[in-house]
């Protein structure tokens, strides 16, 4: 499909959409009739390839690596003319050992774990706003994790550490395109049994994922930046 043939559907952009989370937002996103472009870094096939397959009238995909800026570079040329309602970023990684503290993780995990969740994301919203619709939603994969104010026990430091930068980051985004009327999202959508949240996460991808969707759709036609949970409530910064 032409994925640049309608613009008149519904459309969503999620970066990161081969297996997790991602797959899953893809999935709900076309059950509900939305045209979907998932992107994978992969160069095989995925899970995304099969629902693609399962469903061409609603998803296309593209190759992108979030910490190349070049691949980011040449997939906004390609999508040029296609506006979609929503940008999401869902890419995300997090450091082989989580047990570990700051001070343990190695130069180079701590920066691929950084480039990937942090940077990778902020290159990736910078480089793609201008396929959003001028009064669209721009969305990112956050973490409660990525809260300071909810930290008081520790832990998968790196990972926090990631998040609470990407917030931070977010946020001067914000300001600085405060004239726009963009939605902006952090989501935080909770401990989820996938293969980043592992085995004994609290919450399956079917049962949280639709709620995250739901709150994205909610968010629309609201600007400004916001922190929240997949239920839409207010997660302290």
């Amino acid at each position: 499909m032409d994925i640049k043939s309608d613009n008149s559907r519904q459309s969503i952009l999620v970066v990161g959409a081969s297996r997790g989370l991602g797959l899953a937002m893809a999935a709900e996103f076309a059950s509900k009739g939305w045209f979907v472009v998932g992107t994978v870094r992969e160069s095989g096939h995925t899970a995304l390839h099969d629902l693609a397959d399962a469903h061409a009238e609603h998803i296309a995909i593209e190759p992108l690596d979030i910490t190349r800026s070049d691949e980011i570079k040449a997939l906004g040329e390609r999508l040029v003319g296609r506006a979609f309602d929503m940008l999401f970023v869902n890419a995300g990684t997090a450091n082989r050992d989580q047990n570990e503290t700051i001070a343990q993780t190695t130069t180079d995990e701590f920066v691929r774990v950084m480039l990937t969740n942090a940077l990778g994301v902020m290159r990736t919203v910078e480089g793609l706003q201008n396929l959003v619709r001028p009064a669209g939603l721009i969305g990112v994969m956050s973490s409660g994790q990525g809260s300071i104010a909810n930290n008081t026990k520790g832990g998968n430091e790196v990972y926090r550490g990631s998040k609470a930068a990407l917030n931070q980051f977010m946020r001067s985004y914000a300001a600085r395109t405060s004239h726009d009327q963009r939605a902006k999202v952090l989501m935080a959508p909770g401990w989820i049994r996938t293969e980043l949240g592992g085995p004994d996460a609290t919450f399956s991808v079917q049962e949280t994922i639709p709620q995250v969707v739901e709150t994205l759709l909610a968010q629309q036609g609201k600007p400004g930046l916001r922190f929240i949970d997949r239920h839409g409530a207010t997660v302290p910064w």
